[in-house]
């Protein structure tokens, strides 16, 4: 479990702000279900989705996300990943292959997270924010994620990765604005 609490670059739990934020979220909480919930719904909530409210700056870092109050999904796992991991509560990323609209090609990455609850194990939550379609709730065991896989050609990528994919990054790290990333959103090929 090790590596799903590490702070890293864009994870960075151990920046002052984040810390300051992930104390407060879990200030009179004491099981990990109520601190996660906690942190959850105010990255949902809280954390305006870049696309959705069309939000410069692009963000990547997890300490970006919560000064600037922006990210896309990405963004917004790294943060969730970072306030969890402040906490002492592990925490990876998850990532899917969606239909960017009207389920058909093209295809990209969608990015959420997983995290240890100790009564279930991995659980994956979507931090995503909601919006007309879009419901993702914390209710474990039972997932309630952001979107449901209705496409040939959309799934689940497997794994929980304690960083995130390189071809996330890139693609973050080459856009500077909302429109550029989702010009150039990233998608991997499955068979």
């Amino acid at each position: 479990m090790k590596k799903y609490l590490q702070s890293t670059e864009f994870i960075d739990w151990e920046n002052t702000d984040v810390q300051k934020q992930a104390q407060l979220l879990s200030k009179g909480l004491s099981t990990d279900e109520q601190i996660a919930k906690a942190c959850f719904l105010f990255v949902r909530d809280e954390i305006k989705h870049s696309y959705d409210f069309q939000l410069n700056p692009l963000t990547a870092k997890a300490s970006d996300v919560l000064k600037y109050k922006t990210g896309y999904c990405y963004a917004k796992s790294h943060l969730l990943a970072a306030l969890l991991r402040a906490c002492g509560i592990p925490a990876g990323l998850c990532y899917q292959r969606l239909t960017i609209a009207n389920n058909k090609a093209p295809f990209c990455l969608h990015g959420l997270n997983a995290v240890y609850l100790q009564r279930h194990g991995w659980y994956r939550i979507d931090s995503r924010g909601n919006k007309s379609g879009v419901n993702a709730g914390f209710c474990p065991p039972t997932e309630q994620l952001a979107f449901s896989l209705a496409t040939k050609g959309e799934c689940n990528i497997q794994g929980i990765w304690p960083t995130p994919l390189p071809i996330v990054l890139n693609a973050l790290k080459r856009n500077s604005t909302w429109v550029t990333m989702y010009e150039n959103l990233p998608d991997i090929e499955v068979f």
